[in-house]
């Protein structure tokens, strides 16, 4: 998968023109964390801050010390997303670190003055979210997560797991996940592997039993999830109903196949979210979101869970045993 480099920064860098940023240096610091799919004690979650904090302390930023860190969690919830915007912007914080688009669509509504880094957003620049990946522009700049070619490695993989697959459905939120949607005047010409791929969008928990249901039917024919707001939220029901109807299906985050599912392909999330809190370092030191270019995944994981092929009837070939970052047995 071609991966364009964004991370050589500009010297020099301008101070980022903003009377709230024109206080007393000695002043704590407060900084807002809102997550969009996840919830306070979600093992995802708690990797992700753990990381977090742990690049933020090596960095000089103690939190309830040198910074005052006020943490939201969405859980998939639209209303609350809204909710927490809301209440984040109003408290007027020096910087806010987010996830998701659906978060970062309703953060640049809401303010155009506070900066955001964003950690775990598809394809920012289709969705307006930054002018362009090199020079963002505004107050918003972060770390995506993937691009459209992987789409192309979760059939490979799908297909070394479960050879006998020669269609596969890729399942996403519209609403929630519109990067995805932006994917699907290019995803009927898809075909990697001997695999056809097609889309299959829900909008609710019926809907993802209806299709999932559907697609038990159809033999030869396995599940892309697409990580979007939605899918993350319901993962439980996705990875549940993909076992009952033995569903060979691959997914994007670790804590899929963590939870149960059989193989899980993408970028380190953890180690996006360590990577966004030298930008917040930066920012919060004076450099100008805009100016610090939108940088991409650089760290991916492989995982397979075995006790879950073994129950699917599949044998995981030692080729792909041996590129695997983690086995689950």
């Amino acid at each position: 998968m071609r991966r364009r480099d964004f991370i050589s920064l500009l010297g020099g860098t301008a101070t980022w023109p903003l009377a709230a940023r024109a206080q007393q240096h000695d002043r704590t610091k407060r900084i807002g964390v809102l997550l969009g799919a996840t919830t306070e004690h979600d093992p995802e979650s708690e990797a992700r801050l753990s990381a977090f904090r742990h690049r933020l302390e090596e960095l000089g930023w103690i939190d309830g010390r040198t910074i005052r860190i006020d943490y939201r969690f969405a859980g998939g919830d639209a209303d609350r997303i809204r909710t927490y915007v809301t209440e984040l912007v109003k408290s007027a914080p020096d910087l806010i670190v987010a996830n998701s688009s659906p978060v970062i669509a309703e953060l640049k509504q809401a303010t155009g003055t506070i900066p955001i880094v964003f950690a775990i957003v598809n394809d920012p620049v289709s969705q307006g979210f930054v002018a362009s990946l090199a020079r963002p522009g505004g107050n918003i700049t972060g770390f995506t997560l993937i691009e459209f070619e992987i789409v192309g490695k979760w059939l490979e993989l799908l297909k070394e797991m479960a050879p006998r697959t020669s269609r596969a459905k890729l399942l996403f939120n519209p609403v929630m996940g519109p990067f995805f949607a932006v994917w699907l005047r290019d995803i009927a010409a898809v075909s990697v592997a001997s695999i056809e791929l097609e889309p299959a969008p829900v909008h609710d928990r019926a809907e993802i039993e209806a299709t999932m249901a559907a697609l038990a039917r159809d033999p030869g024919v396995g599940l892309i999830t697409a990580a979007d707001v939605f899918t993350v939220a319901n993962r439980s029901l996705i990875i549940g109903l993909a076992e009952r109807y033995r569903l060979p299906a691959i997914y994007q985050f670790r804590q899929f196949a963590a939870e149960g599912g059989l193989i899980s392909y993408g970028p380190d999330t953890a180690d996006i979210f360590h990577r966004a809190a030298a930008y917040v370092d930066r920012i919060l030191k004076g450099a100008n979101p805009g100016d610090l270019p939108v940088q991409q995944p650089t760290k991916f994981q492989l995982v397979l869970n075995l006790k879950t092929a073994k129950a699917l009837g599949l044998t995981a070939p030692p080729s792909l045993l041996a590129r695997a970052d983690e086995v689950i047995e």
